[in-house]
């Protein structure tokens, strides 16, 4: 019989603080959770990587370049990673915000959202694209969701990224992204009810599959 080990997640801190509502929701899933400000430690020892959604760009971009690579590296590997908001747009090259790289996760660029009122702030839809939805967001039946940006992700190619979509005042964005076991998305989940809870239990959850387990040290 195969033990179940509550999976260890690290939440990568920018230094903006405001993690307690991200952690309390990643813990009710299962998960235990530590909170890590170097970018190269954050990605040793740990299940899983979720980079939380509150911050200003530039300031995020400097505080990861030092881990730069090591987190970039760990995440290509297969480190499965939530990227939240802010943590979402770290996954691309560059922002308009300000200076700094991101991990280039997924070729595009962050540019400011092409409408009179910004930032978004409250409720908008979330559209999977055609074909079979994501499996965090068919889990959780997750459609609509909080939102709190004035920044969008522009991936260079949305076939190959973009696993929905959401529009404000015209502009069409991407509401979720996917690399391989890294996922992205625009809005806030643990500020989105229940089925926004229920995409973070379907990610903890996630983690207990053997690809996920494999390549970690015994326990």
């Amino acid at each position: 019989m195969t033990t179940v080990y509550p999976p260890r997640v690290t939440l990568f801190d920018y230094g903006a603080g405001n993690l307690h509502s991200l952690a309390k929701a990643l813990e009710h899933a299962g998960a235990a959770v530590r909170i890590e400000a170097d970018a190269a430690a954050a990605v040793r020892d740990t299940d899983a990587l979720v980079l939380p959604g509150v911050g200003a760009f530039a300031a995020a971009a400097e505080r990861l370049a030092p881990g730069r690579e090591a987190m970039r590296d760990a995440i290509a590997a297969g480190l499965p990673t939530l990227g939240i908001c802010l943590g979402m747009q770290l996954m691309f090259d560059g922002s308009d915000e300000g200076p700094g790289e991101g991990l280039g996760l997924i070729p595009g660029r962050v540019t400011r959202i092409q409408a009179q009122r910004v930032p978004q702030i409250g409720w908008n839809t979330v559209e999977p694209t055609g074909g079979a939805p994501d499996p965090l967001l068919a889990v959780s039946g997750l459609t609509i969701a909080y939102y709190a940006n004035s920044f969008v992700c522009r991936p260079e190619d949305a076939d190959a990224s973009v696993v929905a979509w959401s529009e404000h005042e015209g502009d069409r964005f991407p509401a979720a992204v996917r690399a391989a076991r890294a996922v992205g998305v625009q809005f806030h989940p643990e500020k989105s009810s229940a089925p926004g809870v229920a995409m973070i239990d379907a990610f903890v959850r996630s983690l207990n599959t053997p690809a996920s387990t494999s390549s970690g040290p015994d326990r």
